[in-house]
């Protein structure tokens, strides 16, 4: 530090005083200043014993003049980051609810797809829509839980278009105002997924009509095509099912349901009058739809809506474990039919609200050419909604159900989750290591990090960043013992205490004679069966 003195002299001073002061002054100046050391004595440890040389080596000290010599210390980033806190991962701020704990950052991690929207910095994105992916036990369905009835408190809603397990059933009824719709088992609650929906304020005539037919066509053409096994509808069965519709709306003053469209094609099939090449498409799509009139889901959807969306209810589940049982083409009807009666009620934007859409055992969205366009449409329109479609996979090996192999329905299928940006990745099997490399472009260093995962746990990748989190770190007991689902695996309680008595009348009568000892005494029925 450089140091500089202001020396003042009196004016009556004479020529020897002045000189006399200023040599003074100068060497007050020389004294003051700091001796300067070199390089070579700046990098040397100080002296055992005073003295320019020490002890010496020989008696067990060290020569002043020598260097000390340090090995540069070696860490990983893992360790750094625990060393230096100042370096760890800022995460993605306080908004939106607590889903867990960053274990890289040791600090809590807030989630929200509608904040993460609203973020135009890096670690913003440019979607609100997630996909889940893990295998079986990893903790998918606890965490999607824990995000959904936490971001109840900062005003969002959820809805479950079909539950296959009757999993969210039990998280509906345990939050206030939480709304299940029962389809199948014996209920009488019938849902028409030809519904209009409400009115958007935004839209004028044309478009709200242009949207509310394309819905319907659309809905209509994947009940016939996946009832078919995927077969590809000729142009003049699309033309037949346009014109039924059209017939029935008229009908019904646009209240079109599964019934009249029935009605209608069979008016067109008997017809003189119709065009004998119509009449010849609207036969298959008849067929089809009669067994949702008269056939094994008669009761369910062929008729006016029983039921009423409740738009202020926090959560609304449709329970559809009872039909889920039943066949996995009965599972994927339904599932089309609940989805086309929900997205006619969420779809309004004028209303505001934000929402998430479980949609659990994601894959059979996406089973024909229709629904996949439907499900791609959807998926983009998110935003427009204010929706996040939250798809539950258990591996990517399940959307080799959608067509075949190279086909261009299940191409389509795997561009619609590679393109989902915000990822939660739990723990998957040794068999998936090659689709997320390929299919979702993860890291092959976090793949191999997410198959040993422990359950809770999972990488989060939103937008550009990605974090490892622990979810089940910040559950509370209510949370977990409502959230579980694995009950029915648990040991039942019971007594091993009490001593139980084995009837050794029934042990004799089930013991082969004694005196057979081969093996057929063994396999066949004793004397003693027998009588």
């Amino acid at each position: 530090m450089t140091r500089h003195a202001a020396v003042f002299e009196p004016e009556d001073l004479s020529k020897r005083e002045r000189r006399e002061l200023r040599r003074a002054v100068a060497t007050s100046t020389r004294e003051s200043r700091p001796t300067r050391i070199t390089r070579r004595e700046n990098a040397m440890p100080g002296a055992v014993v005073p003295g320019p040389f020490g002890p010496g080596l020989a008696e067990g000290g060290y020569w002043n003049l020598a260097r000390p010599s340090l090995a540069a210390h070696q860490a990983t980033s893992r360790q750094i980051a625990g060393i230096y806190p100042f370096i760890a991962d800022a995460g993605l701020g306080h908004r939106g609810p607590i889903l867990g704990v960053d274990l890289n950052a040791d600090a809590l991690w807030h989630f929200s797809p509608w904040e993460a929207y609203a973020d135009a910095t890096s670690r913003g994105t440019f979607s609100t829509n997630l996909l889940v992916l893990g295998a079986y036990r990893a903790g998918k369905s606890g965490t999607v839980k824990t995000l959904v009835t936490r971001s109840i408190a900062f005003g969002h809603q959820a809805v479950v278009p079909s539950d296959p397990k009757g999993e969210w059933v039990a998280v509906a009824e345990a939050i206030p105002g939480g709304v299940v719709i029962r389809i199948g088992g014996g209920s009488a609650a019938r849902l028409n997924p030809l519904d209009r929906g409400p009115r958007r304020i935004d839209a004028d005539d044309e478009q709200d009509e242009k949207i509310v037919r394309q819905r319907r066509i659309t809905t209509l053409v994947s009940l016939v095509e996946m009832a078919l096994g995927g077969t590809r509808l000729t142009a003049v069965e699309h033309a037949a099912i346009h014109e039924a519709l059209a017939r029935c709306i008229a009908a019904t003053a646009d209240r079109p349901t599964l019934r009249g469209v029935y009605e209608e094609l069979g008016s067109i099939v008997a017809d003189a009058g119709t065009d004998f090449r119509l009449s010849d498409g609207a036969v298959q799509p008849r067929f089809v739809l009669r067994r949702f009139v008269e056939g094994d889901l008669s009761g369910l959807f062929e008729d006016d809506s029983t039921v009423a969306f409740d738009a202020e209810a926090p959560i609304v589940v449709v329970d559809t474990s009872e039909l889920f049982a039943r066949s996995e083409l009965v599972a994927q009807l339904t599932q089309v039919c609940t989805t086309a009666w929900i997205q006619a009620v969420v779809s309004d934007r004028s209303a505001r609200r934000t929402r998430y859409l479980i949609r659990e055992e994601g894959w059979r969205d996406m089973t024909s050419l229709a629904s996949l366009q439907m499900f791609q449409q959807w998926l983009k329109l998110s935003r427009h909604y204010g929706i996040s479609n939250i798809i539950i996979l258990h591996k990517m090996g399940d959307l080799d159900a959608v067509g075949d192999a190279d086909s261009k329905e299940r191409n389509l299928a795997y561009s619609i989750v590679g393109d989902i940006e915000n990822k939660f990745i739990f723990r998957v099997n040794h068999q998936e290591s090659s689709s997320l490399r390929q299919r979702l472009n993860i890291p092959a260093t976090h793949v191999d990090d997410a198959r040993r995962l422990r359950m809770g746990v999972f990488l989060a990748y939103v937008g550009q960043h990605s974090y490892v989190v622990d979810c089940f770190a910040t559950s509370t007991d209510w949370e977990y013992k409502l959230f579980k689902t694995d009950d029915a695996m648990e040991p039942h309680a019971r007594q091993d205490t009490d001593l139980h008595f084995v009837d050794s009348a029934e042990l004799d009568r089930l013991w082969p004679d004694s005196a057979d000892n081969s093996l057929d005494g063994w396999l066949t029925s004793t004397r003693k069966e027998a009588q």
